[in-house]
């Protein structure tokens, strides 16, 4: 998710679904099954009051990046001719047949209200059965200092509530947290997902937002989405059952890449925190405003900010009026 201009921490065919776990009343994990196919509606726009301005596309040199736990080939070494790696539940192209197969094709689509990303429940992609519930998900974007905390008191807060979220984690953020990283794998509350390997956007053409430079092609897309995928197979039993770039931003072209490596990216149609800069009322009142079929975008890895205290002061509210917090995919043959 956008985090100001800031790189400190800042098609699929619809499946059968089942219920994974239900946590009291108050959250339920949902599993979902994944077939590629093709094609996508544009999600439906976001409410303006609740995003923060695009930004420009205008080219920024890249961060460099932090240490990964699965670091990626490098855009410039030959492809694998083999195929991508495989699990129980599906098998990747590999880096070669993504790049065959998208090499030479244009983007025209820039921000997160692209064709092919989710950015609401009911969407083609979404791992979700239904747009009955809300899904909470919450960005750990790694970097720095600031960018590598880890916000107790709003995990504590779903765990006391038994409220279900989708936590997205960058790969630096892993390497500078893993037992807490392992700690919220084995969590039965949340579904774990990937927030990339560099937190970069997901362009075919080096496209920027915020001031950081995105991917530069279809190569470094593959990189992206994929370099972490070990850790997650090894840590939560799946690969993850979506992707959220970083800042949120790609083109509708790495939104297909995403889809064919069966990680679909996850948007938005809540803003909760600003990247985490807004205070704990804003924070409140934007929760405050989730319906059924909202995906609500927020920050666990800054604890100085205003995120946990505004997410408890709206979820007790919320859930006395019914509200169901969904995940996004499933967690795998690990969990309970």
């Amino acid at each position: 998710m956008p985090e100001q201009a800031r790189d400190d921490g800042g098609g699929l065919m619809a499946a059968p679904v089942s219920h994974a776990r239900t946590l009291g009343r108050r959250g339920l994990l949902l599993g979902a099954a994944a077939a590629v196919g093709a094609g996508c509606a544009r999600p439906p726009a976001a409410e303006p009051s609740d995003l923060a301005t695009t930004g420009s596309a205008a080219s920024t040199p890249a961060a460099t990046p932090s240490t990964a736990p699965t670091p990626a080939p490098s855009p410039s070494a030959s492809p694998s001719p083999t195929a991508g790696p495989a699990t129980a539940s599906r098998t990747l192209p590999s880096r070669a047949e993504i790049v065959s197969r998208y090499a030479g094709r244009a983007a025209s689509e820039w921000g997160w209200e692209v064709d092919g990303v989710v950015n609401r429940l009911g969407d083609q992609n979404s791992p979700a059965p239904d747009a009955d519930g809300v899904a909470l998900t919450l960005d750990a974007c790694g970097g720095g200092t600031a960018g590598s905390g880890y916000d107790e008191a709003l995990i504590e807060t779903l765990r006391r509530h038994e409220v279900a979220a989708t936590l997205y984690l960058n790969a630096r953020w892993i390497a500078a947290n893993p037992a807490l990283a392992a700690e919220l794998a084995a969590d039965p509350l949340f579904v774990l997902a990937s927030h990339g390997t560099r937190h970069v956007p997901l362009s075919v053409a080096g496209r920027s937002a915020y001031g950081i430079a995105g991917t530069a092609d279809v190569g470094e897309v593959y990189d992206e989405v994929t370099a972490g995928f070990d850790w997650f197979v090894e840590n939560t039993g799946a690969l993850p059952a979506t992707m959220r770039p970083g800042t949120a931003h790609c083109d509708e072209v790495a939104a297909a890449i995403a889809i064919d490596l069966g990680a679909p990216i996850a948007g938005l149609s809540v803003n909760l925190d600003d990247g985490a800069t807004l205070g704990p009322a804003g924070v409140a009142q934007r929760l405050a405003r989730a319906r059924a079929g909202d995906i609500v975008l927020g920050h666990f890895n800054r604890p100085a900010g205003g995120t946990a205290e505004g997410v408890a002061q709206a979820l007790p509210r919320l859930l006395d009026a019914g509200t169901r917090f969904v995940g996004l995919g499933t967690r795998g043959p690990k969990a309970p």
